[in-house]
């Protein structure tokens, strides 16, 4: 599989994300079937790209409570 052009992807962050120091993740959604996960402190370094529906999933696990250590 090709690596993705990232050069033009649009990164975004949750709105949730302020205050906490800069420790946040980006997404952008590269292909209509792909998304790209980076750290927002080092916007050149990689990105993990996932097929979309991988990230869903994570997505909805993390907002459902599933990885939450308390």
């Amino acid at each position: 599989m090709n690596a993705p052009d990232l050069s033009r992807a649009t990164w975004r962050k949750s709105s949730r994300s302020a205050g906490n120091g800069g420790a946040c993740v980006e997404i952008a959604h590269v292909a209509p079937s792909m998304a790209a996960v980076r750290d927002s402190k080092n916007p050149t370094g990689p990105a993990l790209v996932l097929p979309a529906a991988a990230w869903d999933a994570f997505r909805e696990a993390t907002k459902g409570g599933t990885f939450d250590l308390a």
